[in-house]
């Protein structure tokens, strides 16, 4: 496994910046997630790594060692893909195989590395099937196995588990964090999902426009988004104007849905935005001269209840609170008094 760093990369076609002068690091054998929306650029940055695309400026260095001008057949990059990309008319065995067939690879050696991944990966007894007997988490395995069997110093990802439905895609995340735990191989995986992301990454790269916004753990990007696009691309955010307040000596920031406690000292132009997930929106009984609403529609997820309101002076909030006892507390008409239940405001840029 090496590191991997991306310097001031740009990437154009025709008049369109797909890339803008891009900076990253990856360490050696971490997760690390580009996250953003379809056309953001960060599938032009893993064709980059993979070697598949030249940059028309930076530097792509594998272990401080620039590989940009380095075709992909010379990186040692091994790659899944969106769609698997397995060869219909080869068995599992010799799909996982492929890639050490150009390798100077002794053929002993080829078959105990195949009969290894095939048991890392959970397929042994199926080597001998074509794909189209297989289901999608096996075929995704087998493009994992196969991706893995040339012990590439790098990994990456498109997109590997947006053919499949939501129950094997959890499957399948699960399974990606065992065999990147046994493997320890520096991986680079493009989503434009955020719950993969969030449950799968060491750290995450937010991308809109062809530039990284905002880079961190999965835990700082959700609880501490740096601008109103990143709180409403990773996860529900309520966005709340703000002016500086103080209760009980301490500083903070009046919103219309009530007082929150902030660090970040007051408002250097008057007003603010903040970010408040819903789940730190509490409910209760209307409150006299606290902060209340009406209730607009009252949404059942399963495991949460989502309640949608219009604060008194019209602002739209949300509030996601378990589906048990409270769930049966409110339905769509109700007034009810609003609390924030945040330790610290989160202002936004």
């Amino acid at each position: 496994m090496v590191s991997v760093e991306l310097k001031n990369i740009t990437k154009k076609y025709g008049g369109t910046t797909a890339v803008d002068d891009v900076s990253l690091e990856i360490g050696r054998g971490e997760l690390f997630f580009l996250l953003g929306p379809s056309g953001c650029g960060k599938t032009t940055i893993l064709r980059m790594v993979a070697g598949f695309v030249t940059p028309d400026s930076g530097e792509v260095l594998f272990d401080a060692r620039d590989v940009s001008k380095i075709p992909p057949h010379g990186r040692n990059v091994g790659m899944v893909f969106q769609t698997y990309a397995l060869f219909p008319h080869m068995t599992v065995e010799q799909n996982i195989g492929y890639g050490l067939r150009f390798r100077k690879i002794e053929s002993s050696e080829k078959k105990k590395r195949v009969v290894e991944l095939l048991d890392r990966t959970r397929l042994t007894g199926l080597g001998g099937r074509l794909p189209s007997q297989l289901s999608g988490g096996q075929q995704q395995r087998v493009a994992l196995a196969r991706a893995l069997v040339i012990q590439p110093d790098v990994l990456l990802l498109d997109e590997p588990l947006s053919n499949l439905d939501t129950r094997l895609r959890v499957e399948m995340r699960e399974e990606i964090r065992r065999i990147h735990n046994e493997f320890g191989v520096t991986a680079l995986y493009v989503t434009h999902d955020q719950e993969e992301a969030l449950s799968l990454a060491h750290r995450v790269a937010i991308m809109r426009d062809g530039v990284i916004v905002q880079s961190g753990a999965p835990s700082d990007i959700y609880m501490r988004p740096r601008n109103e696009f990143v709180a409403r691309f990773v996860g529900d955010s309520n966005i709340l104007p703000a002016k500086a307040a103080r209760r009980d000596g301490r500083p903070g920031l009046e919103t219309p849905a009530g007082w929150l406690p902030s660090s970040s000292g007051p408002p250097r132009n008057g007003t603010v935005f903040v970010s408040v997930r819903p789940e730190n929106v509490s409910l209760c009984q209307p409150i006299p001269g606290a902060a209340n609403a009406k209730i607009s529609s009252v949404t059942f997820l399963g495991s949460a209840i989502k309640a949608e309101l219009a604060l008194e002076d019209g602002t739209a909030i949300t509030a996601l609170f378990p589906g048990t006892a409270n769930g049966v507390l409110w339905k769509s008409g109700d007034i009810v008094g609003v609390r924030l239940e945040v330790d610290d405001a989160v202002v936004l840029e």
